[in-house]
């Protein structure tokens, strides 16, 4: 019996793949420590001392004026992508100095020390706090993204659920597509097995 034979053969081969979807699927299920790994952080902003002078003929599809512990930030968004400007000038604000930048991370973090903790070490705009957390700093928009090694692991486990095992792109499509042949090879000799005629 081909057909028989074939699908214990698949049967065999999914094992580990059937393993991993079922135990990361229960993960996901549940999703556990998901608020926290992914958990926006913004910039700590105060109200605006001064009332924004609009520049004339300027072509923005949007824009936002804003104050932090740095000054005042006009934030405008072109068809080119954001641009970061001087709230009081409109000239280009341009990245701040690494103690400038870090008085800012530490002005957000600091509504959340016990995810944050503190600031212990910059690598350029990327900042390491004493929690484990990483911080990068996107200038052009001024926003902030976190990663923690709970969203750490948390990618992790996506990776296993999407056969993304050996960190080479193309060969980790090679992996999935691979898996998902099996999976429906697995279930068309199943099919065969149940519907077929019974020796």
């Amino acid at each position: 019996m081909l057909s028989r034979r074939l699908h214990k053969y698949i049967g065999v081969c999914l094992l580990l793949p059937v393993f991993a979807w079922a135990a990361t699927g229960v993960f996901f299920l549940f999703r556990p420590a998901f608020e926290d790994a992914y958990a926006g952080l913004a910039v700590k902003t105060y109200p605006v001392s001064s009332p924004l002078d609009l520049p004339s003929g300027e072509q923005w599809f949007e824009f936002r004026y804003l104050e932090t512990i740095l000054g005042k930030h006009l934030l405008v968004r072109t068809a080119s992508g954001w641009e970061h400007r001087d709230g009081q000038t409109g000239n280009e604000f341009k990245l701040p100095s690494t103690a400038r930048l870090t008085t800012l991370v530490a002005d957000a973090i600091a509504e959340n020390p016990a995810r944050y903790g503190e600031i212990d070490d910059v690598q350029g705009s990327t900042f390491h706090t004493s929690t484990g957390v990483s911080i990068t700093v996107i200038w052009p928009s001024l926003s902030l993204n976190q990663a923690g090694n709970d969203t750490r692991w948390i990618n992790q486990i996506y990776d296993i659920h999407y056969l993304r095992w050996t960190g080479v792109d193309w060969l980790d499509e090679i992996v999935g597509a691979f898996g998902l042949l099996l999976l429906i090879l697995m279930s068309i000799t199943g099919a065969t097995l149940l519907l077929g005629p019974r020796k």
